[in-house]
């Protein structure tokens, strides 16, 4: 039973991953090419296991790629610009005091769905302000319609979505580091 199970849960991650189009991959790896040429930051936003995501892409590019990379994960962050603008607000906020015209924000929502993210992705959109989404679900979900270059999954299932973008944005960080 459980040989089985596993079987099935790494075919479908397996199946999943090789959905990656070249053609976003290498637009992703030029705008992250951009953003080290020209010294700007690459900013991770994400909810829950998105957020830890986050967190441990943000480090993986700053320190073995050389690109600065930061996150909003700190509480008294989340807290404060919460409790000031709304939770549905927070993110965009943040934004709108960390981020210069020329960084590029990756979005990272599993559903595509969250307000915050979708309004951050929004703000990146009126602000011209490059946008990579990664998103699952629903294709044509409210996150997705706003990047600049779109990965999505194929699942409703948020471990199969997390798993596959955190192999696809740390396949991005290997590429970068043999360059």
């Amino acid at each position: 039973m459980i040989k089985s199970y596993s079987r099935k849960y790494f075919e479908t991650i397996h199946s999943n991953l090789n959905e990656l189009s070249d053609k976003e991959f290498f637009k992703f790896i030029h705008l992250l090419e951009n953003v080290k040429k020209n010294n700007t930051k690459v900013i991770f936003i994400g909810n829950g296991g998105s957020a830890a995501m986050a967190s441990h892409s943000s480090v993986d590019f700053t320190k073995t790629c050389k690109i600065r990379a930061i996150n909003f994960n700190e509480a008294d962050l989340i807290t404060c610009f919460a409790n000031d603008y709304g939770y549905e607000n927070w993110l965009k906020e943040a934004l709108k005091s960390y981020a210069n015209k020329d960084d590029l924000v990756i979005a990272i929502s599993s559903s595509g769905q969250s307000k915050n993210i979708h309004k951050a992705a929004k703000y990146c959109k009126r602000n011209k302000i490059k946008l990579v989404t990664f998103t699952g679900f629903k294709k044509n979900n409210p996150v997705k319609k706003f990047g600049d270059v779109n990965f999505w999954v194929n699942s409703s299932k948020y471990n199969i979505v997390e798993m596959t973008h955190h192999i696809w944005i740390l396949m991005s960080v290997d590429y970068l580091s043999k360059k």
